[in-house]
């Protein structure tokens, strides 16, 4: 199972009590806010690209959106969604779980700066009914990200986290 990968994961920083399993599913923002009793843009939701070198997974803000020229500029590439069902595949964790954490080899992993408005974040821990509260440095060093980048729309109105 996959938020058991996670907890593992987790485990080798003596972490694995954070990973939380949710009563209700997390699987979409508006679940996992729902189930968190948080607001929608701060679930750090993992959406999966391919490229030619192979799978990434851009953190996004929960209000956020891909930004289809700024992706182009950064990747060089039209942002081409892995499919649904080769997700788990090509990841790691199944769709509604899908989370930076213990993904498989040869995946990169990017943050969005959209998520640069929290002080923490909640991503998903491998399962549709799972998460985990982040600081963003704590999910920069946990998800081993690439780098910071600049590839959404549709939250530069919304206001910082007081």
């Amino acid at each position: 199972m996959s938020i058991q990968k996670v907890r593992e994961y987790f485990a080798q920083w003596h972490m694995e009590d954070r990973v939380r399993e949710l009563d209700h599913s997390s699987a979409t923002v508006a679940e996992a806010a729902a189930a968190l009793h948080t607001e929608e843009q701060r679930i750090a939701k993992s959406m999966s690209f391919l490229l030619d070198d192979g799978p990434i997974l851009v953190l996004f803000a929960g209000d956020a959106r891909v930004d289809n020229h700024k992706f182009k500029e950064r990747f060089h590439k039209k942002a081409t969604m892995i499919k649904a069902d080769e997700v788990e595949q090509r990841i790691g964790h199944p769709v509604g779980g899908v989370c930076p954490f213990a993904v498989n080899p040869g995946v990169t992993v990017y943050l969005d700066e959209s998520l640069q408005r929290f002080s923490t974040v909640f991503p998903a821990c491998g399962s549709a009914n799972s998460a985990i509260e982040l600081t963003l440095s704590e999910l920069e060093r946990y998800a081993h990200a690439a780098a910071w980048v600049d590839v959404s729309k549709g939250w530069q109105n919304c206001t910082k986290e007081e």
